[in-house]
Order: C-alpha cells, then structure tokens, then sequence
C-alpha cells in the first residue's frame, strides 16, 4: 500500500501511467527497498562481528602465542620456546639460533624420531655457556626425512604487546613484543601468560 501511495504521488493527474508500467516501477520500488534493508542489515552484522573481533583480540594482550613466523624475543635471562612442524616422521632434528645479525649462537639436537608438532625451548644460552643478548632470535632447523637432509618449519612463541583493531578494509594487527606486528590471523596458538617469553613446554635446551 505504501508502495502503492507512493508511485501515485509521483503520478502525472492529465498523462496516467498504464498497469503494466506502474507495475513494473512497483517492483523496481520494492526491490530497492529490500536491498537498501539487506545493506543495512550486512553493516549491522559486520559492526556485531567487529566488535566482538576487537573483544576477542584485546584479549590477547599480555599472552604468549605461537604465530607461523620462525622469531621469537628473548629477555635477559629468559629463555624462548617454539615449536618444530616434523610432519610424519624426523629425526636428528637440528635447532639453530641465530641473532638478528644472522650469526649463529647456539644450535642443539632433538634426538629420536619425532613426529607432529615438536616442542623446544632454548635457555637462552650461547655455545659458550654465556647467556645471550637480550634482543630478536630467528630459529632454523634441519632434520632428516626419508633418510634425507631437509629444512623443517621452525615456529615461535612470542608475547603479544598490543592489538590494532582492524576495520572493514584493514586487518586486525597483533604486535609482538621484539618481535615485530602480525595480522590476527597468523596466530596459530594462545599459550598463556608469560613474563618473559613462552615456555608452554620443556625440550632440549
């Protein structure tokens, strides 16, 4: 009806539009009207979704997560873990740790065969026995597969900082502390609370 109201309003009294043609601009009416409802409902779902986004996000301040980079930050007498993706099966798996320079300062073997998700941690100690710089660490290794020499993904734990909310052409971001802001999405594990760096599980040091 109130379609209907309308496109009389607009209506010239001497020059009346025919049926067909007032039938056919009611349609074009209606559905403009139902898209205009449907944008209109899309941007409330998307503010919903936003919002708790930016809860979820905001959350992460202060944890420790596994992200798909191979970095992690070490504190003065802290130590990093992380974790090596071994697939089906590995072993002599060889970490390296190098500095941001990319020297290397320690490297040590997960002995056996190993599979899966395999959990480090480096204490933090140089090949000397003197404790590292604190300061950004990148992690490497080497294992072998198929009776092979490969490269195997090497993953870190790092703490998160802060979180930049994204918008609806932007991500959210996720800064790590000395380590450098990743999207929300490349956040593979939330590990908890750490005051120095992520130690979610022991390994070989």
């Amino acid at each position: 009806m109130k379609l209907l109201t309308m496109q009389l309003s607009y209506q010239d009294p001497f020059k009346p539009v025919d049926n067909s043609q007032m039938l056919a601009q009611m349609t074009s009416m209606s559905t403009n009207d139902g898209i205009n409802k449907l944008t209109a409902q899309m941007t409330g779902l998307n503010s919903i979704m936003t919002s708790s986004q930016a809860l979820q996000a905001s959350a992460l301040v202060g944890q420790s997560v596994l992200t798909a980079g191979n970095s992690g930050a070490l504190e003065q007498g802290g130590q990093v873990s992380g974790v090596i993706a071994a697939g089906d099966k590995a072993s002599g798996i060889k970490v390296q740790v190098e500095n941001e320079r990319g020297e290397l300062v320690r490297e040590f073997v997960l002995n056996g065969e190993l599979k899966g998700n395999v959990p480090f941690t480096w204490d933090g100690k140089m090949t000397n026995g003197e404790l590292a710089p604190s300061g950004k660490y990148t992690f490497k290794s080497i294992g072998t597969v198929n009776e092979q020499k490969q490269a195997l993904p090497a993953l870190a734990y790092a703490n998160v900082e802060s979180v930049t909310l994204g918008t609806a052409t932007s991500p959210t971001l996720v800064k790590l502390k000395g380590v450098g802001s990743v999207y929300l999405s490349d956040i593979l594990e939330i590990a908890g609370s750490n005051s120095n760096s992520s130690t979610p599980s022991k390994g070989p040091a």
